[in-house]
């Protein structure tokens, strides 16, 4: 599923090279910490957070496949 989110993701941003995703999988959930260009953060999260809440809605409903609750936090990484 990572890769899922890596391909949303690349597919948004100018900088796909910059994009950092940190998994952390428990029994029942996965946590996805996205890190993009400072530059991106404008187009990862959309205008009053549309597409923020699209990919997460697209990857709880992955999850959602494999018995698992998605989380997805978006942060800007430190240059």
């Amino acid at each position: 599923m990572k890769e899922l989110l890596l391909y949303l993701v690349s597919s948004l941003v100018d900088h796909p090279d910059e994009i950092s995703i940190r998994e952390m999988i428990g029994q029942k959930n996965i946590a996805y910490t996205v890190l993009v260009h400072p530059e991106d953060m404008g187009k990862i999260i959309g205008k009053g957070g549309r597409l923020a809440n699209a990919l997460r809605v697209v990857m709880r409903a992955a999850g959602g496949l494999h018995d698992k609750a998605i989380w997805v936090d978006i942060n800007r990484a430190a240059n």
